[in-house]
């Protein structure tokens, strides 16, 4: 089947992107601190740790499903409630920031951003049926009266 190579290829790529965001992060915080700028008087430097923070805590967020993604695949079972719940919201973040990056930064990166929605929608739906309670095949008798 296709479900655990689908989910391997889409825990490498959330890893890969973990990095990208943490690094992409951690550019834009020494733009701050070195231009010290400021945004409506706020301090340069609390917006330089809070980019730090925004980048690590949403490297973090993305490494987890990355991690998670790639327990699905080495053990070829079903995601529990908690996983599902990580990575659809994982997926619907990925929604939303591709409907945005289509403006702000270009096509490619709405491509982008849509691949990885696809991996993690096809990820979760490849593993959907796992966990559902098995039909009897003979309906139950009735008892006697």
């Amino acid at each position: 089947m296709v479900r655990r190579p689908v989910a391997v290829v889409a825990a490498i790529v959330l890893l890969v992107e973990a990095v990208g965001i943490v690094v992409i992060n951690g550019i834009m915080a020494r733009f701050v601190e070195a231009q010290s700028m400021s945004l409506d008087g706020l301090d340069p430097d609390a917006m330089a740790a809070g980019t730090w923070g925004m980048g690590i805590g949403s490297g973090l967020f993305l490494a987890l499903c990355g991690a998670l993604l790639l327990l699905m695949g080495i053990r070829d079972r079903a995601p529990g409630r908690f996983t599902r719940i990580l990575l659809i919201g994982c997926a619907v973040v990925h929604g939303v920031l591709g409907a945005l990056t289509v403006g702000l930064v270009g096509w490619p990166a709405f491509a982008w951003m849509m691949l990885v929605l696809g991996l993690l929608v096809l990820s979760l739906i490849a593993y959907g049926g796992d966990d559902a309670p098995e039909q009897e095949a003979a309906p139950k008798e009735a008892a006697p009266a």
